[in-house]
């Protein structure tokens, strides 16, 4: 039987489809049958987690554990089948998902009519400035951009 002791990746690299969470020894140690075996990078190196889909996209991958001169291969889809697994590789991985892929794009008429507005307020703002300091040709430069 296979239990999770620790997993962090040493360093998350995201990329537009993916969250890659790179994996070292001494981050990434399991118990299997009540022995605690280290995760050597001889085979697969990484978790690939989807963003979209929030789903381990590199199932078929192979991962290398040793304790002394024992290696052991674990793939990946049967580590998928360990909830504390699961648990902490979405944990780790959740800040890098899309919320909603929908919801991320932004209207390019939204961003241009909030750009509008703002320069307005900016050029009521000179206006003010204007007539704190008494400047009668700034005012009616200024008034006629409205």
């Amino acid at each position: 039987m296979v239990t999770l002791k620790i997993l962090r990746p040493y360093h998350i690299k995201v990329n537009e489809k993916y969250v890659h969470l790179r994996l070292e020894d001494q981050f990434f140690t399991i118990y299997l049958n009540g022995e605690e075996y280290q995760f050597i990078p001889i085979e697969a190196k990484e978790i690939r987690v989807d963003r979209e889909t929030k789903k381990i996209d590199n199932v078929d991958a192979k991962f290398a554990f040793q304790k002394g001169e024992d290696v052991v291969y674990i793939s990946m889809a049967k580590l998928i089948y360990h909830p504390d697994f699961l648990n902490q590789v979405y944990r780790i991985a959740k800040p890098y998902y899309y919320k909603d892929f929908q919801d991320t794009l932004i209207d390019k008429s939204e961003v241009d009519l909030i750009i509008d507005e703002l320069e307005h307020e900016n050029k009521k703002r000179l206006i003010d400035k204007a007539l704190d300091e008494r400047d009668e040709e700034l005012f009616y430069k200024l008034l006629e951009t409205l």
